[in-house]
């Protein structure tokens, strides 16, 4: 009968160990947004989420469809406007620490450089990725300027060198950066 009393309460004492990390890790989220991706002619074709942690770590989650398959470029511009067909409304990449263009550049990378969006044969790109370059809180880097920010899916693969977009071609998908 003791050995049954020890074995519930290991039980119990492991349930609410996985019940307090677990919300422990859910309060460590201190801010979220998303950007809904639409195509040139203003189809959804995906959608974007944003998550900060308490670190200030910021995750990237990307889901979009009805692109050609391989390697994207896929920045943070510097605009809340993703007007079609071209989406240069979405101005530059986001840079506001003044850095050069790329993730593999020497000098720095601008604050919206993101790894590229590889897209299957089926058209369909996923990308989970963690920067600390940006930010969803109040800062130098934070997403949420007086123009707002969006997420640019071009046609091309980014070469992460080259000034000023890593030759990643036409801009084809356009989601404006909003607070969730």
């Amino acid at each position: 009968m003791m050995k049954a009393g020890l074995v519930l309460l290991m039980i119990i004492s492991a349930v609410l160990m996985f019940a307090t990390t677990v919300y422990a890790d859910e309060g460590a989220t201190t801010h979220n947004a998303t950007s809904v991706m639409k195509d040139a002619k203003g189809n959804t074709v995906g959608l974007a989420t944003f998550t900060e942690d308490a670190s200030g770590l910021v995750r990237i989650i990307v889901n979009a469809s009805g692109m050609t398959p391989g390697l994207h470029g896929i920045h943070i511009h510097n605009k809340g406007n993703c007007t079609g067909p071209s989406f240069t409304s979405a101005g530059e990449h986001y840079n506001p620490l003044g850095k050069e263009h790329g993730l593999n550049n020497s000098k720095g990378s601008h604050a919206g450089d993101l790894p590229n969006l590889e897209v299957g044969e089926n058209g369909t790109g996923h990308m989970d990725v963690t920067t600390d370059l940006v930010t969803l809180s109040p800062g130098t880097t934070t997403l949420f300027t007086a123009n707002g920010t969006s997420l640019v899916i071009h046609a091309g693969i980014d070469d992460q060198m080259s000034n000023p977009s890593g030759n990643s071609g036409a801009r084809i998908i356009c989601g404006v950066i909003e607070k969730k």
